[in-house]
């Protein structure tokens, strides 16, 4: 049982520390256009776009960690159903609809990585990552 969970946690950490790395990319440029906008903040304090880029990194890692959470119970159910059709079919069902909810999960990540370099990019027009060409790779 030991084991089970190490490997757990183990698993865990590795898929979802490349959500930590890509939404920090985010806060970064929330905060430049922020800066560059005129909403700068006092030593020591936070502002609003530290506040939504924490936001939108937490709640990635958390959906990405109940998604992880529902295909291993979906697994386990469908894996120890014994032939049993109706633990079969629920873990059908979980499965299913754990992959919605993360291409939902993806999409949302999709529109927020487009959106927020349009935001610097109207705030910081002169950036050299604002050329037309980069834009349009975002």
């Amino acid at each position: 049982m030991r084991r089970k969970i190490t490997a757990l946690i183990a698993l865990f950490t590795a898929l979802s520390a490349p959500l930590l790395v890509a939404a920090s990319d985010i806060t970064d440029k929330l905060m430049t256009a922020g800066r560059n906008a005129g909403y700068g903040t006092a030593a020591g304090e936070s502002g609003i776009l530290t506040t939504i880029g924490l936001i939108i990194n937490i709640a990635l890692s958390v959906l990405g960690v109940v998604f992880l959470v529902l295909i291993v119970y979906a697994g386990y159910l469908w894996m120890t159903a014994g032939g049993d059709e109706s633990n079969v079919e629920k873990a059908k069902q979980t499965i299913g609809r754990a992959v919605i909810g993360l291409v939902i999960v993806v999409c949302a990540y999709a529109i927020a990585n487009f959106v927020v370099p349009q935001i610097y990019c109207a705030s910081n027009p002169d950036a050299t990552e604002c050329s037309e060409d980069s834009l349009m790779m975002h």
